[in-house]
């Protein structure tokens, strides 16, 4: 089964990011936009996962989560990946503890590594994807409303993190919780 690892965002957060996409799709930009109640901040996507390890990664995950306390994180500002030349990927940033969270997100690596997942190659960048871009339609609109999205904001405490099944359906990927982890249990 498909499996990654990620912080579920409150419904307060949820519904800003809803208002702020609905902004951004008004450009008429050619993007394949993410459903809001998906939109999540990946702590490791694993890939295939015999289900047989579920139980395992979630043991090494409590123990990791063990140490680690709530922090306060806030979503912040719109921006693309790689660049506004080129944009690809349309994202809200993450702000705040992100020392803690980078601690976190290391725990997770440390964890899933020991039972066999490749540790990721690239820097951790949180981020929350809110969509991706398919077509030039339209472009030059949306990055103007993304510059004008900088002003988003809205914070939060993860107190828990989740391994979540991914579903690939035509209508985009379904989400279930597999596993949820509190911080400082």
């Amino acid at each position: 089964m498909r499996t990654f690892i990620a912080i579920p965002l409150p419904d307060e957060c949820r519904t800003m990011l809803d208002r702020m996409q609905r902004e951004l799709r008004s450009c008429g930009t050619d993007v394949r936009w993410t459903a809001i109640p998906s939109v999540h901040l990946t702590l490791k996507f694993l890939g295939e996962v015999n289900p047989e390890i579920i139980p395992k990664l979630a043991d090494a995950l409590e123990s990791a989560a063990a140490s680690q306390r709530s922090f306060a994180l806030r979503l912040h500002g719109l921006g693309c990946f790689p660049n506004q030349k080129n944009p690809r990927v349309i994202w809200c940033g993450i702000e705040g503890d992100i020392e803690n969270l980078s601690r976190l997100q290391q725990f997770v690596e440390t964890a899933s590594s020991g039972l066999g997942f490749a540790r990721e190659d690239r820097e951790f960048h949180p981020h929350l994807t809110l969509g991706r871009v398919k077509g030039k339609r339209n472009l030059q609109a949306l990055l103007d409303c993304i510059k004008m999205g900088s002003h988003l904001e809205s914070g939060f405490a993860p107190d828990h993190f989740t391994i979540y099944q991914s579903t690939l359906k035509p209508q985009g990927a379904v989400y279930t919780v597999l596993k949820t982890i509190a911080l400082g249990a």
